[in-house]
């Protein structure tokens, strides 16, 4: 195992993302579609925020439907805004940042999930489970 391997050896490049215009349904397809926990809203390349799985269903009642047949999480979903319930005050890696140096961070932080920079533009993310993905290769 390197201790000076790069995240970029083990993030996610293909980034789903949303714009802050987008909807929490919109959100939620994506969750589920790509089967993630973790998407990052941005302005152009620029990340802003991150919304996560987790907070969708803090403010829904997760997968419930009403008497009527209803999902009651579209009627909820549409009483916010990505804005309103994204995480705003983020941390970021910088994707020359160490598997080492990232791990401490999502250890010590008790994050998820951390967007990957390169001179101030989003260019991937990595999770525990991309960590724990690449510990599983080396052993």
């Amino acid at each position: 195992m390197n201790r000076n391997t790069p995240i970029s050896e083990i993030m996610t490049k293909k980034i789903i993302a949303l714009d802050r215009t987008d909807d929490l349904e919109t959100a939620e397809k994506l969750f589920k579609k790509h089967k993630i926990r973790h998407i990052p809203v941005v302005t152009e390349d620029a990340i802003i925020g991150m919304l996560s799985y987790t907070d969708l269903l803090r403010i829904s009642f997760a997968e419930s439907v009403s008497d009527d047949g209803r999902n009651v999480d579209t009627v909820v979903y549409n009483m916010f805004t990505i804005d309103q319930v994204m995480a705003k005050n983020l941390v970021t890696i910088n994707i020359h940042a160490t598997i080492p140096e990232v791990a401490k961070i999502l250890a010590e932080k008790e994050f998820h999930a951390l967007p990957v920079i390169n001179d101030g533009v989003l260019v991937g993310i990595v999770t525990t489970t991309d960590l724990i993905n690449y510990l599983i290769k080396q052993f």
